[in-house]
């Protein structure tokens, strides 16, 4: 299989998201992006920063609380601390877990990174969240859809502009997992910080080559659990979802997460 090339001239969302966490996987490209939308939105590099630790409290719950085993996270980006397998394999050394990404520098790391327990599993996709049923096909080689699986969408939903479309997706995807699976899910909206959040994503949307990019409103996002079981305390500001400590969560951020059963 001949190798993708990675594009250095043109940001690319994971390679963004790094920078703002303060990772060295990125290119000068990747730190423009990143810089102008902290000139508009300072907020967003604490956005970044409260996006990872959810997703820590995410795998922590459906780990130890939601006794899940089985980890499909479409959209991963570049491996940092704590990342899903690492979360779940804490717990329970033989989750398996599937990552899913379409930044060849994404699949570089991975390989190299993404390590899995010897009880457990964990293997890479490089292929689009636009194409579920490729994902559903491959991830079956090491997932067992017979078998509670967690969906993890963990903001990517806002590279795919048309909601008709998402929702579509994120439908087949979830039509795929036996009862008893989970949506677990964080998407940018635009309800706390509104036009800087609105102007910083339009910028985005300018450059020469990136991924469109589309805030949603709570009510949509909400869109996304249809015919499923939200958990306590439901879909909230990303802050506010079960909180390590609920009362230094500071300002709230233009995140919105949640957590759903199919019964």
């Amino acid at each position: 299989m001949t190798e993708p090339e990675i594009n250095q001239d043109v940001p690319h969302s994971a390679r963004v998201w790094n920078y703002l966490l303060g990772g060295k996987d990125n290119y000068p490209s990747d730190q423009a992006a990143g810089d102008q939308a902290l000139d508009v939105l300072p907020e967003v590099a604490r956005l970044a920063r409260e996006s990872r630790q959810y997703l820590n409290r995410a795998v922590s719950y459906l780990v130890e609380e939601a006794g899940v085993r089985q980890f499909l996270d479409i959209g991963t980006g570049l491996p940092t601390a704590d990342n899903t397998h690492e979360v779940a394999q804490r717990s329970a050394p033989e989750a398996r877990i599937v990552y899913v990404d379409n930044d060849p520098l994404v699949l570089v790391h991975a390989r190299a990174l993404l390590t899995s327990s010897p009880e457990g599993a964990c293997e890479y996709l490089h292929t689009d969240l636009r194409d579920p049923d490729t994902i559903l096909k491959e991830a079956a080689r090491t997932l067992d859809f017979g078998r509670p699986v967690a969906l993890m969408l963990m903001g990517i939903t806002e590279f795919i502009p048309d909601h008709d479309q998402l929702f579509d997706i994120v439908d087949r995807l979830v039509a795929a997992l036996p009862s008893g699976s989970y949506l677990a899910l964080y998407a940018t909206t635009n309800v706390v910080h509104g036009e800087r959040t609105d102007q910083a994503i339009e910028m985005w949307n300018q450059a020469d080559g990136t991924t469109p990019m589309t805030a949603r409103s709570v009510e949509q996002i909400t869109r996304l659990f249809r015919g499923l079981d939200l958990v306590d305390p439901g879909l909230v500001e990303i802050t506010q979802w079960r909180p390590v400590h609920p009362d230094l969560t500071g300002d709230p951020v233009d995140g919105y997460a949640g957590i759903a059963r199919r019964s």
